[in-house]
C-alpha cells in the first residue's frame, strides 16, 4: 500500500469514528460501511479516486478494471450518499443492491413456475388415469361382447346345417352363410380390443372393395358407393385387415345416417410420398366445425339411439394400432363431410 493509500485509509478510519459521535444523521452511510457484510459499495473522492470499496470480488491482477465497471455500476443504479470528511475533504458512498437482493427477485418467478410445473403435472396424471379407466372399461366391455357373440354364433350355424337337410333354396343359405361369417368377423374384431393386433403387409384396396361390396348388397339402391383408385395400382401398408374393415364400416355407416339412406359415398385411395391416403366422402347433413375433435371422443353422438364408441374405437385403431392418422379433413353443414386417414407405406 502507498503512503497515499494509507494517508486516505486513515482519514477515512478518523473521519468515520467523529461521525459516530456526532448528532449528524448519518446511520445509514455509517451501517453500510461499519456493518454492511453483503451491499458491495464504494467510496471516492471529488475527482472519482476510489479511497475505500467492500464486498467486491477481484483479484491483483483485474483489480483496477473490476473497480471502475463496479463504479459504473453504481452510478447507474443510484445517486451517491454525500459525506464530508472535514471542511476541505468530501466523499461519496456509492452502492447497488447486493447479490442476495438480486436473487430475490427472481424468486416469485420461480415460485411461479414451481406452481405451473405442479399443476401441469398432476393435470397429465389425472387426465392418463382417466384415459386409463375409460380403456379398461372399453377394453372390457368388447371383450364381454366377444364372449356374448360366441353362444349365439354357434347356434346359428347349427340351424344351418338343418336348414341344408330341409332343401332349403342354396341362395338363402349362403346369404344366411354370409350373415353368420359378418358376425364371426365382428366377434374377432371385438375379442382383439385392447391387445397389439397382428398387422400383415398387404394391398388395402382389396380390404376396401371386400367391405364397400358387403355394404352395398346391405344399404338402400339409393346409396350409390364411388370408388376412385389408381387404375392397375396397388397400396400395400401394414394393416390387420379385420379391424381396418371395421374402420372403413363405421365411417360408411356414419354417412349412410347423414345421408338418409339416399346419396353418395365416396372413397378415394390415393399415394402421397411415403404415406396412403384414404378419403371417404358422403354428400350428407355435414358436421359443424365445433364438432371436428370432440367428435372422436367416447360417449359422443348425435344419433337417438348409439353408445357414441363408433368413432372413438375407430380412431383408437388407426392412431394406437396401424401408427396413423385420422381427422375430418372438410366439412360444411348441408354439403357433405370428408373423413381422411393416413398410414405410413410399407
Amino acid at each position: 500500500m502507498s503512503e497515499e493509500e494509507r494517508k486516505s485509509v486513515a482519514l477515512w478510519a478518523e473521519a468515520t469514528k467523529q461521525l459516530v459521535h456526532s448528532d449528524k444523521d448519518l446511520s445509514f452511510p455509517l451501517f453500510v460501511t461499519q456493518n454492511n457484510t453483503t451491499i458491495p459499495i464504494i467510496v471516492t473522492d471529488s475527482l472519482n479516486y476510489i479511497h475505500f470499496e467492500k464486498n467486491i470480488n477481484y483479484t491483483e491482477n483485474n483489480k483496477k478494471q473490476v473497480l471502475e465497471r463496479e463504479l459504473e455500476r453504481m452510478k447507474d443504479y443510484a445517486p451517491p450518499i454525500k459525506m464530508v470528511i472535514s471542511e476541505t475533504e468530501t466523499q461519496y458512498l456509492y452502492y447497488r443492491e447486493s447479490i442476495l437482493l438480486q436473487n430475490l427477485k427472481y424468486f416469485p418467478l420461480v415460485q411461479f413456475s414451481v406452481i405451473m410445473l405442479f399443476i401441469i403435472v398432476a393435470y397429465f396424471a389425472f387426465s392418463s388415469s382417466r384415459k386409463a379407466e375409460q380403456n379398461q372399461v372399453w377394453v372390457g366391455m368388447s371383450k364381454e361382447t366377444a364372449h356374448q357373440l360366441g353362444t349365439p354364433i354357434s347356434s346359428l350355424l347349427a340351424w344351418i346345417e338343418l336348414l341344408k337337410m330341409q332343401d332349403v333354396k342354396e341362395e338363402i343359405i349362403t346369404e344366411f352363410e354370409k350373415d353368420i361369417n359378418r358376425l364371426e368377423r365382428i366377434t374377432e374384431r371385438f375379442s382383439k380390443i385392447g391387445s397389439a393386433p397382428e398387422l400383415i403387409t398387404d394391398d388395402l384396396r382389396d380390404v376396401v372393395l371386400s367391405t364397400v361390396k358387403y355394404l352395398e348388397s346391405r344399404s338402400s339402391k339409393k346409396v350409390q358407393f364411388i370408388l376412385d383408385f389408381g387404375k392397375d395400382h396397388h397400396y400395400f401398408v401394414p394393416h390387420n385387415a379385420a379391424l381396418f374393415s371395421w374402420v372403413i364400416e363405421n365411417l360408411c355407416k356414419n354417412a349412410i345416417d347423414a345421408l338418409d339412406n339416399k346419396g353418395t359415398i365416396g372413397l378415394h385411395l390415393f399415394e402421397k410420398n411415403d404415406q396412403i391416403i384414404l378419403d371417404v366422402s358422403d354428400s350428407g347433413k355435414g358436421i359443424p366445425k365445433s364438432q371436428f375433435k370432440t367428435i372422436f371422443e367416447p360417449g359422443f353422438t348425435t344419433k337417438k339411439r348409439g353408445w357414441g364408441l363408433g368413432l372413438s374405437l375407430v380412431k383408437r385403431i388407426i392412431e394406437n394400432y396401424h401408427k396413423g392418422r385420422i381427422f375430418i379433413k372438410q366439412s360444411e353443414p348441408g354439403r357433405g363431410t370428408t373423413f381422411r386417414i393416413i398410414l405410413p407405406k410399407a
